[in-house]
């Protein structure tokens, strides 16, 4: 707001109102420096204490001098008067390989003074943990020929000459095997590691492999891998509920788009709950019309965020909107963040333990293992009373609350989802928070930190199809390095859609997978 000093109004109530106005203007820019700098300097985890104010602040864990160490256990034993943790470390994975290293004591030593030789009578075990740098070797592919000396060919040419076919490959004319392909496929897109870092690593092997070379293999084997993805979205479409969400990539030479402009991954995650499906895509844009061409057909619930762009998706008959209470929660937390030290955390806290109590109710579901049907008798028990009394407490304090601070945005927020946030209550199958979407993208987000950008959108585009797979097959229990590589040495087989479908992860046993590879 710019005032013009020289020309104010005479009239008193105008001024009071112009203080009124500064004031909150005030408020909202002193709340706004308050939350800026509880982000950079502040604890970015949005736990709060538990309902049972005699309980530690679980924030304070990271202080706590007498906390066990990452690699111990800890074993509670009842003494007479009082429990105590015994630290312990946690033993090693039994499937790995063992090499014993015998320690004995000297002939001489094994004499008592006494004038008898020493009896063994046990054992002291104690394992370590060694580590060996990865293993690269070459496959020499021999394909002998053979000639009959005896002959001329059937049309006097020449001798008869035979060859053992070729192998099929997932990359024709490639170096590439399955195994070197899946190690690098799955360091980039689940550990986050840039194909220049693994050139770098293959450089320190003696291997000269450069990062061209890696991003065109990942970007046929997306290609090869496009049956699979259409699968997955016919299998997607046929759960009761599809998790979106979406974050910001850069994209390199977009045609018609500068390089600093912001693109879109997208994430979808629906199915059958048992057996999860996770498909995501690239866009160049965050409108509304991307997710509204991937749920063609669709008929069910979509959860969101409150990104307006998800409106048109609600619209469309058959698909019911659902909304995200963490996003919510959130809006509170910043409230709270922001009013740090300014003596106003009143509303916020009281909303921030509403939603706690709803979720309260959810952990009760999950630890009594309830049916959805005896969730939503549950809800509709415990959770519905709630929600009415904070629609309340809500129109309540939106008429007093001035709507640009944050408490007032939170406020309104909430409001203006209402009729998506209590979605949840009708069907048992039904999360409060699309906290399912937001997991699912986060390995995307964490890699990107690593590789910034991708060069083109084919590139972004197999990522997407990467991503994919290796998300797919880790929310139905496999390790990805294990199933990308049981992918990719069985894929170049596969010509008809039972062959395809019998290569998805949800097809396919983690145990069987991994013994097959090993």
């Amino acid at each position: 707001m710019k005032l013009d000093v020289a020309n104010l109004p005479e009239d008193p109530i105008q001024l009071k109102q112009i203080i009124v106005n500064l004031d909150q203007r005030l408020a909202y820019l002193l709340d706004q420096v308050r939350l800026l700098q509880s982000q950079i300097y502040g604890k970015k985890s949005e736990k709060r204490p538990k309902l049972d104010d005699k309980q530690i602040c679980l924030f304070n864990e990271a202080e706590v001098n007498d906390q066990p160490q990452a690699d111990e256990a800890l074993e509670t034993i009842d003494v007479a008067s009082h429990s105590r943790v015994k630290r312990g470390r946690k033993p090693l994975p039994a499937d790995l390989p063992r090499v014993e290293i015998i320690h004995d004591l000297p002939e001489d030593q094994k004499m008592c003074a006494c004038g008898c030789q020493l009896k063994r009578i046990g054992q002291e075990v104690c394992e370590k943990l060694d580590y060996i740098p990865a293993k690269v070797q070459v496959e020499r592919h021999i394909r002998y020929k053979y000639a009959c000396p005896g002959c001329q060919g059937v049309a006097g040419d020449g001798a008869t000459v035979k060859i053992a076919p070729a192998p099929v490959q997932l990359i024709p004319k490639s170096m590439a095997t399955a195994g070197l392909i899946a190690q690098i496929a799955t360091a980039k897109f689940e550990d986050g590691l840039p194909l220049y870092r693994q050139e770098k690593i293959f450089a320190r092997l003696g291997i000269d492999l450069g990062r061209a070379t890696m991003c065109g293999w990942m970007v046929k084997v997306a290609e090869r891998a496009g049956p699979l993805l259409e699968l997955l979205c016919q299998l997607i479409r046929c759960g009761p509920l599809i998790n979106v969400d979406e974050t910001v990539v850069q994209v390199l030479n977009e045609q018609g788009r500068a390089n600093t402009a912001k693109s879109y991954m997208w994430v979808f995650r629906g199915g059958d709950p048992q057996k999860p499906v996770l498909i995501f895509r690239y866009h160049p844009s965050r409108s509304g019309q991307v997710p509204l061409d991937f749920l063609k057909q669709y008929q069910g619930y979509v959860q969101t965020d409150g990104y307006t762009g998800y409106d048109v998706v609600g619209r469309q008959p058959g698909i019911v909107l659902v909304g995200c209470w963490a996003h919510v929660r959130r809006k509170f937390i910043a409230v709270i963040k922001a009013q740090t030290g300014a003596g106003k955390q009143g509303r916020a806290e009281h909303a921030v333990k509403t939603i706690a109590q709803l979720y309260a109710i959810e952990k009760q579901a999950r630890d009594e293992n309830l049916s959805p049907e005896q969730i939503k008798a549950l809800r509709q028990q415990k959770a519905k009373p709630i929600l009415d009394e904070f629609k309340t407490w809500l129109d309540q304090n939106v008429v007093i609350t001035p709507p640009k601070g944050l408490l007032g945005q939170a406020i309104n927020y909430t409001l203006n989802l209402w009729t998506r946030l209590v979605v949840y209550l009708e069907d048992g199958r039904l999360r409060p928070d699309n906290n399912l979407a937001e997991n699912a993208i986060r390995p995307f987000v964490v890699g990107r930190k690593n590789w910034l950008f991708a060069g083109d959108p084919s590139g972004a585009d197999a990522s997407a199809a990467l991503y994919s797979l290796i998300e797919t097959a880790k929310a139905n229990g496999h390790k990805a390095y294990f199933y990308l590589r049981y992918l990719f040495d069985r894929l170049p087989l596969a010509q008809s859609e039972a062959d395809y479908t019998a290569l998805l992860p949800q097809n396919l046993e983690p145990a069987v997978v991994q013994a097959a590879v090993r």
